[in-house]
């Protein structure tokens, strides 16, 4: 369950950075890496990193060590033209607007994901999507069963299988036909 400032629910999880820099989660009572803040993180679980002993408000900074220890990991997702226009932001006059700015613009891409999430998952369990997906499968499964030994395919029309069968066995023949030609031809 994610909890939130301000929305009701239970206050933040308490994450003490020790000089060792070593962390440790005071609702676990146990130490834990970057990588578990990290995962937290996706699952939306809040916390706050205070410094052990001047009790100084430190997430700013362990985030921001979780994201250069991300995009060294792995493809990056901050493009080199973004980090620098960011950088040279600080000391702007418009560097107050930026945070605002960031948050609100995540927060949209967020939602149009989620968006973009719900109407892939209902396209194809109902509407148009959901009928060619059906259609296509019952195609697929009366192929198969066209090639498979000792089985009759299924096309929804039990009286015409034998019809069919005979339709399968002329096209083997001819298909013997044709590789026997191509062998002399060879």
């Amino acid at each position: 369950m994610a909890q939130k400032k301000g929305s009701g629910e239970s206050s933040p999880i308490i994450i003490k950075k020790y000089a060792n820099r070593r962390l440790y989660n005071t609702e676990t009572s146990s130490y834990i890496t970057l990588e578990l803040l990290s995962q937290m993180t996706r699952e939306g679980r809040d916390f706050v990193v205070v410094d052990a002993k001047t009790n100084e408000d430190i997430t700013h900074n362990v985030l921001t060590q979780i994201i250069m220890e991300e995009e060294q990991r792995g493809p990056n997702m901050l493009p080199v033209t973004f980090l620098r226009q960011l950088i040279s932001m600080y000391g702007d006059s418009m560097q107050s607007m930026v945070p605002q700015y960031l948050e609100a613009s995540m927060e949209a891409f967020r939602k149009n994901q989620q968006q973009f999430q719900e109407a892939m998952k209902g396209a194809f369990t109902s509407g148009p999507f959901a009928e060619m997906a059906k259609r296509n499968m019952e195609m697929f499964e009366a192929a198969t069963s066209a090639f498979s030994p000792g089985t009759a395919p299924h096309d929804g029309m039990d009286g015409e299988a034998g019809d069919k069968d005979g339709e399968i066995s002329q096209l083997k023949a001819q298909l013997a036909a044709l590789n026997a030609k191509i062998d002399k031809l060879s």
